[in-house]
């Protein structure tokens, strides 16, 4: 009798449970299957992965690791920390350690050369006869050998490409292992294309605003989370889950070639715009928000460079061996911190902090005074666990930099290791010792070997038990981050959603209105702005000659107008006879000198080292250290790398031949100058001979000459100092803010931190009152 009680309750309940079954509904389209569930979560899936579907209570789970049961992370309705615990407990140390690194640049599709080449069924793209959207060899092989499930994608072909590829990846990830879905990733893409034509009811391939010191220069908070917000959308419509990005090092070195990437040298203000930029990024509202603010529209950020990377000695950058050094003269090394822990760890949304932080390449010379360790921040426990996550309480992703753990070639190669300090140590005992620092994720990597043999190591040292739990705390944070966005319930796009999305009239416009807020009014002598329209204008040609960029890669020479000339003629008669000219427009780009290091001079007897110069003319380095505070590297005999008395001049010398010599040839007539910028630089050289001088830092042609003929009004400011010349920039210390004598102008105008104009003087309101040099 009990016997058949049990199974008539039993009958019943499977009865009801299929009664319930009925509640939820599903639409397939193509291969992707999305299911609705009342009042739950939206499920995604494809047919091709073999992921059955689990009813409970009346709702749709998947049944990601295929056992027939609904465990913790598979159910929607908990936690996300109850969820990333149970899948963590799961997982094989194989599965951790590939959920441990984050690919090289992926390409989409991968080109047939280079150091980002792929192949397509052992062919090159061209000649496989694959399709765009189609994955790799490669990629195949570190999804599934390796297990890596953090992908980072460089350039895309088009929008409606990175969603075939998104949803390509996403269903090989969710059909092998534990169905863990692939968390795509970008780094900074919403730069703008300087020739092309905006107009209000345009679109395009992605958003355009300036860049990050152009979105500083307004000094507006809410324009930077309005930006975030966009491009958050605008990435999760292209199945970009995580964003390397914002950069928040203070750039207290002017000289810095990283400096345009950060918020300025203002640590307040840097901070402000680290936290809105994450609010942007990390918020979803609505029926978009699963919880905690974190939801479908939501990007993870992860902030960089912890500590700070704006340091380097005499200018030079950590991406190579020459660089590596952090220096500290003015010993100001917990202020680098400012971004970080009164902006990024501390957001007005309900996310909290960022979810991810990289640390630097650097060495931060002689601030582990816990260790003394002389390795990079990377590698370094002190910076680590006791300062970030200690002291800071930071309980979030850690992931370095890219390559940190190879071998270096060479002192002056980019696409090279950067293992500074542990140049001895082999590849895993790397892994090691970034694994025992307390970072979680390895940058770069598309290899697990090191990692497992990481691993094996700590068993050795410290017995299974402890190295279990080690890499399981990294598997619940890095798990977290992908809960967080949805991406186990639905990673997949609809092609024709995203396309509506990425890159809308709205999103286009709001980028524009940015980069006509961005731009700084230096000079404006007697007013002769805004220019009249239709008025006759003679722009000069500009010449580039033969370099090499960031990258190392060489630049060809040429000669071409700087601005996209159809544009210019909508707004101006043009000429080339400056007789004819009511005005000159000069279009230049600040001076760029190098990277501070030639190995030339090494083959003629030097050390390589050579100044970085912020003018255009020959510099030389008479007030430099005689003795460097910091050097070495395994390719040196020699630890100083002073660069005193060496001179240098910009590769780019002929933009200040440009405004000297219009303004010749225009014979007292205006002479108007455009210069993009990059860096602090010294306008002593050819401010005497501009009528009016408009910064940018990264805009489209069209958003300048808006500005020039007054369509809008300029209102930025400058987020950094201009040097009155190269002896401030000399004496100036390298970790310290606003410490340098400014450029002041033949109308008295001092281009310091915060200074701008607009058509009827120099801006002084609300936002010059809040972000002042004290």
């Amino acid at each position: 009798m009990k016997k058949s009680t049990i199974c008539f309750a039993a009958i019943c309940l499977l009865q009801t449970s299929r009664l319930q079954a009925q509640q939820w509904s599903e639409k397939i389209n193509g291969t992707i299957s999305t299911v609705t569930n009342p009042k739950g979560q939206t499920l995604g899936y494809s047919t091709t992965s073999g992921v059955k579907l689990i009813t409970v209570n009346g709702l749709a789970f998947k049944d990601l690791n295929k056992n027939g049961k609904l465990d913790q992370y598979e159910d929607w309705r908990l936690p996300v920390a109850f969820r990333a615990k149970d899948l963590a407990a799961q997982m094989t140390i194989e599965q951790i350690a590939g959920l441990m690194l984050y690919s090289r640049h992926q390409p989409v599709p991968s080109p047939a050369k280079g150091i980002f080449a792929g192949t397509y069924n052992g062919k090159s793209f061209p000649e496989s006869g694959a399709a765009a959207s189609d994955l790799t060899d490669q990629q195949k092989d570190f999804l599934t050998k390796d297990n890596v499930r953090h992908v980072l994608v460089t350039s895309v072909q088009s929008p409606e490409v990175a969603v075939q590829w998104n949803n390509n990846i996403q269903a090989l990830t969710e059909g092998i292992g534990l169905g863990i879905p692939a968390n795509n990733s970008s780094d900074p893409r919403h730069g703008t294309v300087a020739n092309a034509e905006f107009n209000a009811g345009a679109g395009g391939a992605i958003s355009m605003w300036p860049g990050s010191l152009g979105l500083a220069a307004t000094f507006d908070p809410s324009v930077v989370k309005n930006f975030g917000h966009i491009a958050a959308l605008e990435y999760r419509a292209m199945g970009i889950a995580t964003a390397l990005s914002p950069q928040v090092d203070m750039a207290t070195e002017p000289r810095w070639n990283r400096f345009s990437g950060t918020f300025g040298e203002h640590p307040k203000l840097a901070a402000d715009m680290a936290r809105a930029y994450i609010d942007g990024f990390q918020t979803s509202f609505g029926d978009k928000e699963i919880s905690g603010g974190w939801g479908y529209n939501s990007v993870n950020a992860m902030v960089k460079h912890w500590p700070g990377g704006g340091s380097g000695e005499g200018g030079r950058d950590a991406h190579y061996g020459f660089g590596k050094y952090a220096v500290y003269p003015g010993s100001n090394f917990s202020q680098h911190f400012t971004p970080f822990t009164e902006g990024a760890f501390k957001l007005n949304g309900k996310t909290a902090k960022a979810s991810a932080v990289m640390p630097y390449y650097t060495i931060s010379v002689n601030q582990d005074i816990k260790n003394h360790d002389k390795v990079a921040n990377n590698y370094n426990s002190y910076i680590i666990t006791d300062l970030l996550r200690k002291k800071y309480h930071y309980d979030g992703v850690v992931c370095t930099d890219w390559l940190v753990t190879g071998d270096e070639a060479a002192v002056d190669l980019f696409i090279t290791g950067k293992s500074w300090g542990t140049e001895k140590l082999s590849v895993a005992q790397r892994h090691y010792k970034i694994l025992m620092a307390g970072v979680d994720q390895f940058g770069g990597n598309n290899d697990a070997v090191p990692v497992i043999d990481a691993y094996n190591m700590g068993v050795k040292e410290h017995g299974e038990a402890f190295m279990r739990a080690r890499f399981e705390a990294s598997a619940v944070r890095l798990l977290t981050n992908i809960f967080h966005t949805g991406l186990f319930e639905n990673p997949y796009l609809d092609a024709e959603a995203s396309k509506n999305t990425v890159g809308n009239a709205a999103f286009m416009k709001a980028g524009y209105d940015a980069q006509l807020k961005s731009m700084v009014l230096l000079k404006n002598s007697n007013k002769v702005l805004p220019l009249q329209k239709q008025k006759t204008v003679y722009l000069p040609k500009k010449f580039t000659p033969a370099g090499r960029n960031f990258l190392g890669m060489e630049t060809p020479e040429k000669l071409d107008y700087p601005v996209n000339m159809n544009i210019v003629k909508k707004y101006f008669n043009t000429t080339d006879n400056p007789e004819e000219a009511d005005y000159a427009l000069v279009f230049i780009a600040s001076p760029n000198s190098g990277n501070g290091y030639n190995s030339e001079d090494v083959k003629a007897g030097g050390n390589g080292y050579l100044p970085i110069s912020l003018q255009y003319g020959e510099y030389k380095a008479a007030d430099a250290r005689a003795v460097s505070l910091a050097g070495g590297d395994q390719f040196e005999n020699f630890t100083n790398r002073s660069y005193k008395d060496k001179s240098i001049k910009a590769i780019n010398i002929t933009d200040l031949a440009m405004v000297n010599d219009t303004y010749v040839k225009m014979k007292g007539k205006p002479v108007i100058v455009s210069v993009n910028v990059s860096n602090p630089m010294v306008f002593a050289e050819f401010e005497k001979n501009a009528s009016a001088i408009l910064i940018n830092f990264g805009v489209q042609d069209q958003a300048i000459l808006d500005i020039l003929t007054g369509k809008a009004v300029p209102s930025g400011l400058l987020p950094m100092q201009m040097p009155a010349n190269m002896q401030t920039v000399e004496k100036q210390k390298e970790d310290v803010p606003l410490d340098m004598q400014c450029y002041k102008d033949a109308a008295g105008h001092v281009y310091d931190f915060g200074f701008g104009m607009n058509f009827k003087g120099v801006i002084k309101d609300a936002r010059t009152l809040k972000y002042t040099k004290k």
